[in-house]
């Protein structure tokens, strides 16, 4: 594929605004880097928030950084492909962008936030695309960020804002047909789980950054399928499901919460007899709904082996002996996160014509199987907590508070002139592209709660919490630096 073609810009500019690279690709990842909205990510949680919890856990950077990290050592490996090539190139600089770009939309709070701010944003605001974190992360590269040299956005190549759509799709309408209509939709398509009017349940773009989405695309048309993630896209997805396998684990581990005796009851309990109840139940749900749902990839025995392989190493390796902070159960934890990710990464392979539910890159069959298990484990012995559920109700309770407020300033007339400056500047960026997109009577409601949503989602987790106790009269401070008015 023409280089040109993939390096395109939507606005061009002089060879001496380019950056300090010579890949306009390079330029991407550092234009990426340099981004507040990056930065930032150092405050958004990941599974538990990184404020005041006193642990040494993984945060929304640290966690792209790693996703970078694995993204570009698969690229890396596939370049020499002959495959990849007529597939539209694998870039090892695109990937780091894109991995490095692929979490800047999440908001505060991290997965919570993200349902929180879609129901608000669909049910209060009047937005019917709501929220959507990867969908958040295009608009900020393409629009809402302001380090690149045109006026709105980070003006990326082509090839990486198209390796940034993970799910290259609207929430409804577009490409037509759109792939939530399948009778077995890709990955994410599907309704949103509650709400089965809203829409796809994930996708890469809201109706304001269609058109980028459209131009990005264009460039891989007659390549990929229209529901396709491009292969740079597909190396990001797979690098994020390889990071968030391995590293949870590792955070859980530390800090005590992930105990050997319960993972190891469910494991071997459905080794030795799976069934509906008791220890190993849980598990044997999941097989059954990967049986159901991704038929074209599971494995019975590929399944068993899996289980296996993560009771060896995780339950009677890792888990064996509590963290103590020592160098040796440091040593212990680095080994297995570099034992795992070399597995994982080299279990990576391309395909010619994958099934809906998969892309062009995906993990082979036995690591397929593993990253699910490894998954299930962080999603049975963490994220089902009673403690972490009581935390997150809180931190629901923020979220709606701080939207309430906000949205309550923005429709007070006599606060006009005292408004926060950037969330005077989001309306009016809002307004300008509802004015070509939707009724004159609308533009206002859908323009105001537009910018309720990126503001808030611009913001930390210690920025919500303390904004909102300002804006509730329960801060005395006037002036503070945990949020920017």
């Amino acid at each position: 594929m023409d280089l040109r073609a993939r390096a395109g810009r939507r606005v061009p500019v002089p060879e001496s605004g380019a950056g300090l690279a010579a890949s306009p690709f390079r330029v991407d990842r550092d234009r990426i880097a340099a981004s507040p909205f990056f930065a930032r990510l150092a405050g958004v949680t990941q599974v538990v928030s990184p404020a005041g919890s006193g642990l040494l856990v993984h945060n929304r950077l640290t966690h792209s950084l790693q996703v970078a990290q694995v993204a570009r050592a698969i690229a890396e490996r596939l370049v020499p492909e002959p495959l990849v090539d007529k597939l539209g190139g694998c870039d090892p600089d695109v990937v780091e962008a894109a991995a490095l770009a692929h979490d800047l939309g999440h908001p505060p709070f991290g997965h919570l936030g993200e349902q929180v701010l879609d129901r608000l944003a669909r049910e209060r605001l009047g937005l019917p695309d709501g929220f959507e974190g990867n969908a958040q992360s295009f608009r900020i590269v393409t629009t809402i960020d302001l380090h690149g040299p045109g006026g709105t956005g980070l003006d990326l190549t082509a090839a990486v804002r198209a390796a940034i759509l993970k799910y290259p799709w609207s929430r409804r309408a577009h490409p037509d047909p759109h792939p939530s209509v399948a009778p077995l939709p890709p990955r994410g398509a599907g309704p949103l789980p509650g709400a089965p009017s809203a829409g796809s349940a994930k996708f890469s773009a809201y109706t304001t950054e269609l058109d980028d989405l459209r131009q990005s695309r264009a460039v891989f048309a007659g390549v990929i399928g229209p529901w396709q993630q491009t292969v740079e896209a597909a190396v990001m997805d797979t690098a994020d499901d390889i990071a968030y396998a391995i590293h949870d684990l590792e955070d859980f581990h530390r800090v005590g919460v992930l105990q050997q005796a319960g993972v190891a009851a469910e494991l071997n309990g459905w080794l030795r007899a799976p069934g509906p109840h008791g220890p190993g139940a849980d598990l044997e749900r999941l097989r059954l709904r990967l049986a159901d749902k991704d038929a074209w990839a599971y494995d019975d025995d590929a399944f068993t082996a899996a289980v296996e392989r993560v009771r060896e190493d995780l339950v009677d390796g890792l888990l064996a002996t509590s963290f103590d902070g020592s160098m040796a159960a440091e040593r212990a934890v680095a080994e297995f996160s570099a034992r795992w990710t070399s597995r994982l990464v080299g279990g990576v392979d391309v395909r010619p014509e994958p099934p809906v539910r998969s892309a062009h890159v995906a993990l082979a069959t036995a690591q397929w199987h593993e990253v699910a298990v490894l998954k299930f484990v962080h999603q049975r012995f963490v994220l089902l907590r009673a403690d972490l559920a009581s935390h997150q109700r809180g931190q629901a309770t923020v979220l709606t508070g701080l939207v309430g407020a906000l949205h309550d300033w923005l429709t007070d007339d006599e606060s006009g002139p005292r408004l926060p400056p950037r969330l005077h500047d989001l309306v009016e960026l809002a307004r300008g592209e509802y004015a070509a997109l939707a009724p004159a009577a609308e533009v206002d409601g859908l323009a105001t709660g537009r910018a309720v949503v990126d503001y808030v989602a611009s913001l930390t987790d210690g920025q919500a919490t303390a904004l909102l106790d300002v804006l509730t009269g329960r801060s005395g401070r006037l002036w503070t630096d945990a949020a920017v008015l």
